[in-house]
């Protein structure tokens, strides 16, 4: 299992409803992030920063297979195409990168 972390900026203005439709996302959204292999995903909203971190635990052995398989999924195409013009991704993000990815320095259990 690999503990992943990463970070995205959302806009201000789309706070309240970034907030609604996460409240109730879409079960068939809910599948495919399983069928990829990710378990225990959390995000968190950082305000007035307007940053949301996102947590999760990947329990695959084949990242790049899984996200494009999460990529390739016409539920979740239509997930994120509700969902990125409220986000904010950030300038130093690494090319490619929507979310950015984090280095985990510490875990303890």
């Amino acid at each position: 299992m690999q503990r992943m972390g990463s970070v995205l900026g959302i806009r201000p203005e789309a706070i309240d409803e970034y907030k609604r439709i996460h409240a109730d996302v879409w079960p068939e959204v809910l599948a495919t992030i399983e069928a990829c292999n990710i378990r225990n995903y959390t995000i968190f909203l950082k305000e007035p920063e307007n940053l949301l971190f996102a947590y999760f635990e990947y329990h695959g052995t084949d990242w790049a297979a899984d996200t494009a398989k999460m990529a390739a999924d016409p539920k979740t195409q239509e997930w994120w195409a509700i969902c990125e013009p409220m986000q904010a991704p950030l300038p130093t993000r690494k090319e490619g990168e929507w979310w950015a990815q984090m280095e985990n320095v510490f875990h303890v259990d």
